[in-house]
């Protein structure tokens, strides 16, 4: 039966088919056998006919049609005179029982084909967007990655160089140029590398209590942040978090990254952490353009870039919600009252299931 198998249906479904195929016609028997004086045999064969829809929407070719020879079997010696002889005195019964035969393999078939054709276009669906992705990858990695890299190497060519004389300033100033270069090709791909065991179900989640004010606090140190340059506002007496303070850590840099970058000068984002309905709510608040309530979800989607602009591989906001929710909690975009784009992370406390 190997090589009656529909496409890639899992032996189960398949197994699941052939089942149906071989117990539904006996239960129709049953059903059918006392009420053959009220339903004629048209009735029984339309009855059947749908048994066999099922076993091949169920288990695909191979199903289908042992469902169509054991219901032919049956309408022959159950439901067509002379009863329980496979006879049929009857030429119009005959001619009955082989259209059933006709169409119970039309309709398998047929079925069978559709099936093939959803699987293809999936396929072909998956196919098309591993090319995006990779499309979007290829060119994140051809600027992105690339920048940073070439920063660093003019840096360190420039304190080589026997062209130029450099005095004391001037090489710390390019060795602070090429160290900057670094930490952002650093961060780029520790992104890349979150991004691709989130993708693949591998990124390690250890859940501990801990006070979100300290992770809070590593995280804007993470970013290096000047005073000023981020509102903070944090509500006193707040309970324990559990999550995995390093991916926390991780998705508040990127999400305050991310507000910083749209931020109008002279306006910081606001990072509000306060305690809501059960859980502790953090708000990283900025005045920007915002984004628009269609594209909210294309934002969260790995390399892309709202309006395909901008600098950086379009990792950080899906990074951070991918970071979030394995830890248990909720990353949500809501616009900021006066203007701006609010991201609302809610996180469970400590000791919750």
């Amino acid at each position: 039966m190997a090589g009656m198998r529909s496409g890639s249906l899992s032996g189960r479904r398949v197994g699941a088919g052939y089942l149906l195929a071989g117990v539904g016609p006996s239960a129709l028997v049953a059903v059918l056998v006392p009420l053959r004086d009220t339903i004629n045999l048209a009735g029984d064969v339309a009855l059947f006919l749908v048994l066999v829809v099922a076993a091949a929407l169920v288990g695909g070719l191979g199903p289908a049609l042992v469902s169509s020879a054991v219901a032919v079997a049956a309408l022959n010696f159950f439901f067509t005179p002379p009863f329980h002889t496979l006879a049929v005195n009857d030429p119009s019964n005959v001619v009955a029982l082989a259209a059933f035969v006709v169409v119970g393999v039309m309709v398998s078939w047929l079925v069978d084909v559709a099936e093939r054709r959803a699987q293809a276009a999936a396929a072909g669906a998956q196919i098309e967007a591993a090319d995006r992705l990779r499309a979007a990858l290829l060119t994140a990695v051809g600027h992105d990655l690339r920048s940073p890299l070439a920063a660093a190497k003019a840096a360190v060519s420039g304190m080589r160089t026997d062209d130029v004389a450099l005095d004391e300033r001037d090489r710390d100033e390019l060795l602070e140029a090429a160290d900057g270069a670094l930490d952002r090709l650093a961060g780029l791909v520790d992104n890349l590398l979150d991004m691709s065991r989130l993708q693949a179900g591998a990124q390690p989640v250890h859940l501990r209590p801990i006070a979100v004010e300290d992770v809070v606090a590593r995280a804007l140190d993470y970013l290096g942040v000047e005073p000023r340059t981020v509102l903070l506002e944090v509500e006193e007496d707040l309970p324990d978090v559990l999550v995995d303070p390093g991916l926390l850590e991780r998705a508040v840099a990127n999400l305050v990254a991310n507000a910083q970058r749209f931020a109008p000068p002279g306006e910081p984002p606001v990072l509000r952490v306060d305690e809501h309905d059960g859980a502790v709510r953090l708000q990283v608040v900025d005045r920007g353009p915002g984004i628009p309530a269609p594209a909210r979800d294309q934002v969260f989607q790995p390399f892309q870039r709202l309006g395909d602009s901008g600098t950086g591989l379009g990792l950080g906001l899906a990074l951070s919600r991918g970071l979030v929710e394995a830890m248990g909690g909720t990353v949500t975009p809501v616009d900021t009252p006066g203007g701006g784009l609010t991201m609302v992370v809610v996180l469970p406390v400590g000791g919750a299931s």
